[in-house]
């Protein structure tokens, strides 16, 4: 069953409404109806408050980086542990074709269901797990094939047996990497970017955010708990902070902003997986265009240059 968010209580009845007219075959109130929902969706998702968007962000029904996975790849095949600890699967790494194009895929995974996010320990990656993405993306470099990587984490974990086998050492080393890679890469925030979480998978030639996805150094609820002492300002966080894609492009802190359907990829997975795929194949065609040194150079440029701020 579909779960709809305090704001998409109107999409949610007229949605309602259009299931009960097919069940009667009423096709014409099929057809009216449908015009309705299509005037409610431009009127709530015109106006969404920053806070809003971090729910659609976080949204349970969000497609997750599996999903895009599954509906994105073909021939895929899974590529497991990081050789020194074990295998952690917060972080998937696979190999396949998106269309003619050979890739090398590395997202973050929360999973669903209790077991299931336990398993991915709720999308917050250890050490291994960013030591087995910079495994998947230096084979990728290896064989020259480009790289796409998801990020969807509320942040790296921050537990005693993660700092014991050195977390920070492991993001630090993924950023340095990452930013001397000798392939194509194309880093996409489709849900949850939380700081250094995020970060260690999101140096690339091209740092993208799905239209209703978040980028943060810090969770709002962690930031009203800092600066507030008070869990009511996490609106009020939220707007300060600046984490919407919108606030992040014209910070240019991101390259591109994907346009997901305006309804949200969790009503529409596959109009957001061919949004993201239309955009990935895009850049990479843009990127083959220029030689090694050319994408170097610009992608050194575009880090070192990032952010602008006004006195």
């Amino acid at each position: 069953m579909a779960t709809y968010l305090d704001f998409e209580q109107n999409i949610r009845q007229i949605q309602e409404e259009i299931i009960a007219a097919e069940v009667r075959y009423d096709h014409h109130a099929v057809e009216i109806l449908k015009q309705e929902l299509d005037k409610e969706v431009q009127k709530t998702y015109a106006n969404l408050s920053p806070y809003q968007e971090l729910q659609l962000a976080r949204h349970q029904d969000r497609p997750y980086a599996l999903d895009y996975i599954n509906l994105l790849l073909d021939k895929k095949y899974e590529i497991h542990g990081d050789r020194h600890f074990r295998d952690d699967l917060s972080i998937i790494c696979y190999i396949g074709t998106i269309g003619d194009e050979r890739v090398m895929v590395i997202g973050e995974q929360k999973g669903r269901g209790t077991k299931n996010k336990l398993k991915r320990n709720f999308g917050m990656p250890h050490p291994e797990g960013y030591r087995k993405a910079l495994r998947a993306a230096k084979m990728a470099e290896k064989f020259n094939i480009p790289l796409l990587m998801l990020i969807d984490t509320p942040g790296a974990y921050p537990g005693l047996g993660a700092e014991e086998r050195n977390q920070s050492e492991a993001i630090a080393r993924n950023l340095l990497e990452l930013s001397n890679l000798n392939t194509i890469t194309v880093s996409v925030v489709i849900g949850e970017g939380g700081s250094g979480g995020a970060l260690a998978i999101g140096v690339a030639d091209r740092l993208a955010m799905m239209r209703y996805s978040v980028f943060s150094v810090i969770s709002p609820e962690g930031c009203s708990a800092i600066l507030w002492n008070d869990p009511t300002k996490v609106e009020a966080a939220t707007k300060a902070l600046k984490i919407t894609s919108a606030d992040l492009k014209e910070l240019d802190l991101i390259d591109d902003i994907i346009d997901e359907p305006l309804i949200g990829a969790h009503r529409d997975k596959e109009g957001a997986v061919n949004a993201l795929k239309n955009y990935f194949l895009g850049e990479v065609a843009e990127l083959k265009a220029l030689s090694n040194e050319e994408r170097l150079e610009k992608r050194y440029n575009r880090l070192v240059g990032m952010g602008r701020f006004s006195e």
